[in-house]
């Protein structure tokens, strides 16, 4: 068996475009799906992309571990969002193109099921709301739907400092949702790597009073030495890593005791084959593993894999709403019940994407929104619980 060729396929999907992938081999019928969505950045990826197809074109798809470290060493500078997205999407592909090979879904290769379901939180559950008020009675819908947690950007447009006006509006939101959900379902306060340390250490000292399950990326994520100072400084548990790149980096992260969760990304932090390793060194430091998962369905579908398969899986990423045409370009099959996600058996990943469809959603640039103050700008017309059909 080898690889013949690679196409890639850009959706608009409101706050970014999906870019998918699939690796054809010389196989009648049997390809294999990736996803390698890396936000506001779709024309260098698709081309990083090509560039991998190159290289990889006559060898064969089930050498997974073989490709990943050719892709990685031959690039010379290595790392990086682009290269490892790039090389995300196609060993995505590769591990799908083993399974249908197999009749058997990825999970299984990976050393079988640890779990048949994941706990999932919610992110974009909150309806466009903008005042205390208004996401304490959104928050509380979120939790009779089912989901295990919560979590939100209360900042505004904030970075670096808050004002005193805006530190008091971000904590009474903070109050709101906390008086709706708790005793109910986990609150996961979301900073989007915004913030310098005397300000993350002013909000990580205020959310003590909350019971927060914990505070994602505090500090701009660029110095890990600084987010371990500030771990060490407050008692709210710390995620981070949804924009590092490779097991080498999360080492690293580890290392300097700086996070309580790990959120690699499987789009962009090496694919399956490096997710399994991220995984298997937070294990070795008792650290839960959280994938960051709001992308789009095939990505969703890889990530489940992964949560299947591993021992020290923690909590699901899922985006409450998406767009009304999910379903019309990917087949995926998602049962949630309770705020349980199950996994399915399908061989491969379990999805395929409808190229007619995403045509008909072509590229649209979309700018970065969140520090634009519209973070609660998220839901297109039409959208609803991509889950439900």
């Amino acid at each position: 068996m080898k690889i013949v060729s690679i196409k890639t396929y850009v959706c608009n999907a409101f706050r970014t475009n999906w870019v998918f992938v699939k690796v054809f081999t010389d196989e009648p019928g049997l390809w294999g799906t990736g996803e390698a969505t890396l936000e506001y950045k779709e024309g260098a990826i698709v081309a990083a992309i090509h560039d991998l197809e190159r290289e990889i074109v006559g060898k064969d798809p089930r050498d997974i571990e073989a490709i990943w470290h050719y892709g990685y060493r031959e690039a010379y500078w290595r790392g990086g969002p682009v290269l490892m997205s790039a090389l995300s999407a196609v060993d995505m592909a590769l591990w799908d193109i083993l399974g249908k090979s197999l009749n058997t879904p990825v999970w299984r290769l990976l050393g079988g099921a640890v779990r048949r379901e994941v706990p999932c939180y919610a992110n974009a559950w909150f309806a466009g709301a903008r005042e205390a008020e208004e996401f304490g009675a959104a928050a509380a819908k979120a939790v009779e739907a089912g989901w295990k947690g919560l979590k939100w950007d209360p900042f505004g447009s904030a970075y670096r400092q808050l004002t005193p006006s805006e530190f008091k509006k971000s904590m009474k939101c903070v109050e709101a949702v906390y008086s709706a959900i708790h005793g109910k379902a986990e609150m996961l306060i979301e900073c989007h790597g915004r913030f310098d340390l005397p300000t993350a250490l002013r909000i990580g000292k205020a959310l003590e009073d909350y019971d927060v399950f914990w505070m994602e990326e505090p500090i701009i994520p660029d110095t890990v030495e600084a987010l371990a100072d500030l771990r060490s400084r407050i008692n709210v548990p710390i995620s981070f890593g949804e924009r590092l790149y490779g097991s080498w980096s999360f080492r690293t992260l580890l290392e300097a005791r700086a996070a309580d969760y790990v959120q690699p990304d499987v789009s962009h932090a090496g694919g399956i084959t490096e997710l399994k390793k991220i995984a298997a060194i937070a294990e070795t430091h008792h650290i839960p593993f959280c994938p960051h998962n709001p992308s789009g369905p095939v990505a969703n579908a890889a990530t489940l894999q992964l949560a299947a398969s591993v021992p020290n899986f923690g909590l699901l990423e899922t985006m409450a709403s998406d767009v009304p045409w999910r379903h019309d370009v990917c087949d995926e099959e998602v049962g949630f019940k309770d705020g349980m996600m199950a996994i399915g058996e399908r061989p491969g990943l379990g999805v395929e994407i409808n190229e007619e469809e995403i045509a008909k959603h072509p590229y649209e640039p979309i700018s970065l929104r969140h520090y634009k103050g519209t973070l609660t700008d998220i839901r297109p017309e039409g959208s609803k619980d991509w889950f439900a059909k």
